[in-house]
């Protein structure tokens, strides 16, 4: 067989793996952890047995930052099993380069962290191996029933498949939603820190294979994951199962009215805050496929029940000329750079706005790439607050220039708390893209591969000019949907398929197209119950936010 890298090839025997032709092919850089095989990751002791193009993965990768991480938490509940035998371990959500870990019926002081990393250091050290086997679904469904794991025994039991690969350390067995890497020794490099009664598990960054990325408190972003929570216990929703029990028992109606009527809520809370602390401009800003603009529009219309006439505007109209926007390496134009933006004439545009000044508003003509001034000039009435849209919102540099009384800043974005089971999550980064593949088709035409390929930029990006503001919000709104996985899955799935084999993106959405695999299918009627100002419309359609 003919084993190829991205700048050798040579011919092997048969049953020869992974790591031992990437090693003779001269591409096993340090820190591998597993290779890309098309769309499949390989384990590095997987054996070949045909021809194929072998890429590494290490924790440069987003694959291969999932095979460290899947493989760290695994090393980690053999540590707690053996600490806290019996007792349930639910992983909950991402903490900058870590997850929040905790056990329901157990709170955790330093000490119990201290146990823990030092139990799963030494698993690291003895370099443990993984090892893979393929049960039958009967007898995993059996093993997990007997552990006491019923999350895990409703999610298998409904899928329509005879086997699923499992794997064991030490004689605990998991099935977890991926690949692995070969032992423990290879995911040595973590750190803890006490949370919640709870602690996070934190992991390298990037291209730094020696160090734990450093942790960074941002108490603003855990109260909002915490009202996540509440909402959950109130929704009775905190995992797939749990979802596909709803539906099989015909609640999903209801359930989507209770997540609604809780989005209203929260909305209702910011605006008072508005009103009562006197703001005229509410910045509004959060990553891609956040549900800005509904959010934004919806803020406007609960302003208006306080008696505030609202002013929605984009950020994107002070746009820079197209020609004169800062290219990035690849020599493209950096929209989603602050030097995109022309900054002093938004200050200036907002100051006269606030001011009582006439002004003229840019708009930018995504087109030609230029802006015109071609509307009459504008003034704001008595009390008109501003509402300013836009993934710059929350940085210093757009308000430095105006006045600090006046303003309010919001950081929407979606922070699912759905896992797939207790032990394995679903990532809000993946929901978001799901919601921008189905947007971008529904609205502009692009097939999924067009935004599978600027997914990474998009995401490089939000770390870069996004999330680093974040905790300046005053408020924070999560704008994700306890039931809006099965609905994108409506959209999604089939659009996900047409990404051929042989695409670059195909292993990114086949990863998408496994995890919609476990989520239950609906009944399209259902989709007439989202209300037409839902977050969710801005992406599925039928939103009504900017209908007069």
């Amino acid at each position: 067989m003919i084993i190829r890298s991205m700048n050798n090839a040579k011919e092997f025997p048969e049953g020869k793996t992974v790591q031992e032709c990437l090693k003779a092919l001269d591409a096993f850089p340090r820190g591998t952890l597993a290779a890309q095989s098309g769309g499949v990751v390989r384990e590095l002791n997987d054996p070949l047995m045909q021809d194929c193009t072998l890429v590494p993965l290490t924790l440069e990768n987003e694959e291969g930052r999932r095979v460290y991480e899947r493989s760290l938490r695994f090393v980690m509940l053999l540590a707690l099993r053996h600490l806290f035998p019996m007792k349930r371990v639910r992983i909950e959500y991402s903490v900058g380069y870590g997850v929040f870990v905790r056990l329901p019926d157990v709170e955790l002081h330093r000490q119990d962290i201290v146990r823990i990393e030092n139990e799963m250091r030494r698993l690291t050290e003895l370099d443990l191996e993984f090892e893979k086997r393929r049960w039958t679904k009967e007898d995993a469904i059996q093993y997990f029933k007997d552990e006491g794991q019923e999350d895990k025994v409703e999610l298998l039991s409904r899928r329509p498949v005879p086997y699923f690969n499992m794997y064991s350390i030490d004689g605990m067995w998991e099935y977890f939603y991926g690949a692995m890497t070969v032992s423990t020794g290879y995911v040595r490099v973590f750190t803890m820190f006490e949370l919640r009664g709870g602690f996070v598990l934190q992991l390298p960054a990037g291209a730094d294979f020696d160090h734990a990325a450093p942790y960074v408190y941002r108490p603003k972003y855990l109260e909002v994951f915490s009202q996540s929570a509440e909402w959950c216990k109130i929704l009775g929703v905190t995992n797939v199962s749990d979802l596909s029990r709803m539906i099989e028992e015909k609640n999903l109606r209801h359930f989507i009215r209770v997540n609604e009527a809780l989005h209203e809520s929260a909305l209702n809370d910011i605006a008072k805050k508005i009103h009562e602390q006197n703001k005229h401009i509410v910045l509004v800003a959060g990553p891609s496929s956040s549900g800005k603009t509904t959010f934004a529009g919806r803020l406007g219309i609960h302003l208006q029940m306080y008696g505030h006439l609202c002013r929605r505007i984009s950020m994107d109209d002070f746009f820079i000329n197209r020609d004169d926007i800062p290219l990035q390496i690849d020599g493209t134009r950096d929209f989603d750079s602050i030097d995109a933006l022309d900054v002093k004439l938004l200050a200036d545009t907002l100051t006269g706005l606030l001011n009582g000044e006439e002004v003229f508003m840019p708009n930018f003509d995504f087109t030609s790439g230029t802006k015109d001034y071609l509307t009459p000039p504008t003034t704001l009435k008595p009390g008109e607050i501003i509402i300013l849209e836009g993934i710059h919102g929350l940085n210093p540099v757009v308000s430095e220039k105006l006045p600090a009384h006046e303003i309010y800043r919001v950081f929407a974005s979606a922070l699912t708390c759905l896992n797939l089971d207790d032990h394995n999550r679903i990532r809000t980064t993946d929901v978001r893209l799901l919601r921008r593949i189905v947007r971008d088709n529904q609205f502009r035409g692009y097939p999924p591969e067009d935004t599978l390929e600027m997914w990474p930029r998009v995401r490089k990006a939000e770390e870069t000019y996004i999330f680093t503001f974040q905790e300046n919000a005053d408020s924070m709104f999560n704008t994700a949907l306890q039931y809006e996985l099965p609905v994108l899955k409506l959209f999604a799935y089939d659009l996900l398929k047409e990404v051929p084999s042989d695409s670059p993106n195909y292993l990114l959405a086949r990863r998408l197209i496994k995890t919609l695999n476990y989520l239950p299918d609906i009944d399209p009627e259902t989709l007439n119950e989202i209300p037409p100002l839902s977050l969710l419309r801005e992406f599925i359609g039928g939103c009504t936010i900017e209908d007069v």
